[in-house]
C-alpha cells in the first residue's frame, strides 16, 4: 500500500495527465508519415513512448530542482521539499521509466532504439539549463518539439526534413508558453542566480518575446500546411489555433498573472489537440 501511494503521489507531482501537451502533436507527425492512419500497434507504442518520456523528464526535474523547490514559496510544497517523497525514490521512479521508454522505442524499429538514448539527453539536460542560460525555455521546447519528428522516425525509419517544420514550431510554440510561465517566478530567479527570459528583461519585455515566439510559431504552421499539401482544412486549424493564442494572451498582462494557469495548463491542451483534429480532417477526408 505504501509503494502504491508513492506512485501515485509521483504521479501527481509530474503531472502525468498533461502528456496531452505534446502527445497530439506527436500524433500529427505520426498521421503525415502514415499519410492517415497509421497501423494500430504503432501508435500503442507511440503513446506508450511519450507519456514514459514525459515521466522521466518530469520525474528528474523535480529530483534535480529539489532543493531549488525548497526555497520558493510556489514550488516548497512540491513532493520532495515537502517530504512527501524520497529523492532516491523518484530516482528510481526517472529510471524506471526511461528503461520503459528505450523498451518502448525497440518496439517501433531500429532507428528509434538507437535514438532513444538522444531523446532521453536531449528531455533530461532541459532540467539543468536555467542554471546556466536565460534560454532555457528553448530546451523545454526542443524537448517536447522533437516528438513529431520522433514520431516520423517511428513510423518510417527515417526522418524527412519537412516535419522538421512542425517541430521547430513546437518548439516556439512551448518555448513562448513557458517564458509566459516563468513570469510568476521572475523575482525569485533573479535573487537565486537562476537564468529565465523574465528574470533578465523583466516581465513586460518577457510577454513581447512570448508574443514574438507565438506569432513565429504560427508562420512556420502555416508553412507546413503548404508543404504536406493540407488545403482549406489545414489553413482553417491554423485560424482556430491563432484565436486560441490570442484568447491564452489576453487573459494575463504583465500586471495580472492570475490566470496564468489557466493559461499555461487548460489552453495549451486544448490548443495541441485542435491542430491534431484538423490536420486528421484533412489527411483523411479532403485530399
Amino acid at each position: 500500500m505504501a509503494l502504491l501511494r508513492s506512485i501515485g503521489t509521483t504521479l501527481e507531482m509530474i503531472k502525468w495527465e498533461h502528456s496531452i501537451f505534446a502527445l497530439p502533436f506527436a500524433l500529427t507527425g505520426a498521421m503525415l508519415a502514415a499519410h492517415g492512419w497509421p497501423r494500430s500497434m504503432q501508435l500503442v507504442w507511440i503513446v506508450v513512448c511519450m507519456v514514459t518520456a514525459r515521466s522521466a523528464a518530469m520525474a528528474f526535474n523535480r529530483w534535480a530542482d529539489a532543493d531549488l523547490d525548497a526555497e520558493n514559496p510556489r514550488t516548497s510544497i512540491r513532493a520532495i521539499p515537502a517530504g512527501l517523497l524520497s529523492r532516491g525514490f523518484v530516482g528510481a521512479f526517472t529510471v524506471c521509466m526511461s528503461a520503459l521508454f528505450v523498451l518502448a522505442a525497440a518496439q517501433l524499429n531500429h532507428l528509434t532504439l538507437l535514438l532513444s538514448p538522444v531523446a532521453l539527453a536531449v528531455l533530461l539536460l532541459y532540467s539543468y539549463t536555467k542554471r546556466f542560460t536565460r534560454w532555457s525555455h528553448i530546451f523545454l521546447g526542443l524537448a517536447l518539439g522533437i516528438a513529431p519528428a520522433a514520431a516520423w522516425i517511428a513510423i518510417r525509419n527515417t526522418l524527412d526534413p519537412r516535419i522538421l517544420v512542425l517541430t521547430v514550431a513546437v518548439l516556439f510554440w512551448v518555448a513562448g508558453f513557458d517564458v509566459l510561465y516563468a513570469c510568476q517566478d521572475a523575482e525569485h530567479d533573479r535573487k537565486h542566480g537562476l537564468n529565465s527570459i523574465p528574470a533578465a528583461i523583466g516581465i513586460a519585455g518577457a510577454f513581447w518575446v512570448a508574443r514574438i515566439m507565438h506569432a513565429v510559431m504560427l508562420g512556420l504552421l502555416l508553412w507546413l500546411v503548404h508543404l504536406f499539401v493540407l488545403g482549406p482544412v489545414g489553413v482553417a486549424g491554423i485560424a482556430v489555433v491563432a484565436a486560441l493564442l490570442l484568447y491564452e494572451h489576453l487573459i494575463v498582462s504583465p500586471k495580472d498573472l492570475r490566470r496564468l494557469n489557466a493559461a499555461f495548463f487548460t489552453m495549451n491542451g486544448v490548443i495541441s489537440v485542435v491542430f491534431l483534429v484538423f490536420v486528421a480532417v484533412a489527411l483523411l477526408f479532403h485530399r
